[in-house]
């Protein structure tokens, strides 16, 4: 035996009572209040988890930039442990990249390099990509620094070098140097 259906402005019984019955509460008369609570609720469930499961921010931007061509794109960062990192993206590149590593499983590979402060640069395993608009470009012929790091944009590419270690990547469309 099934029970019945126990409605909006129904009793236990299944019987509908009127809207003006003693029994019937209050929010049973206006159903739009039981939703926008039940959603008000949902939202702040949702807020919370999202909170909850957020990853720690592991480094500190500390600003990106564009070359005047559009086609390299490089992002600064102040890593937790104090050491700076700089990564440029280029795009539409026409080099020979180097063999992409088995252990990469990522859909980015020969576009992206990397440099740590202290460490030798090289190309990066990647699933995302520092290309963004509205990013600030660095005029030809000018540099810009985050603490040994250096970055010089010329016509012919963006190197980025770090003169604590002598380390340095340049790279553009048509090719690129690690050192």
């Amino acid at each position: 035996m099934s029970s019945p259906d126990v409605g909006i402005g129904s009793s236990a019984q299944g019987v509908q009572l009127p809207h003006d019955h003693p029994n019937r509460h209050a929010n049973d008369r206006n159903p739009s209040v039981t939703t926008i609570k039940i959603t008000l609720f949902a939202l702040i469930a949702m807020a919370t988890v999202a909170a909850t499961i957020a990853p720690p921010a592991p480094a500190h931007a500390s600003g990106g930039f564009a070359s005047p061509s559009g086609s390299t794109v490089c992002d600064v960062f102040t890593r937790d442990d104090g050491a700076n990192f700089a990564t440029c993206d280029i795009r539409d590149h026409t080099y020979v990249a180097p063999p992409k590593p088995a252990s990469c499983q990522l859909g980015g590979w020969g576009d992206r390099v990397n440099m740590v402060q202290g460490s030798a640069p090289g190309f990066s395993c990647h699933g995302d990509t520092n290309v963004v608009p509205g990013l600030p470009t660095l005029p030809y012929g000018q540099t810009r620094s985050a603490g040994p790091m250096t970055w010089d944009s010329e016509p012919s590419g963006i190197t980025c070098t770090d003169s604590s270690t002598g380390h340095y990547f340049r790279i553009s469309r048509e090719s690129y140097q690690l050192g």
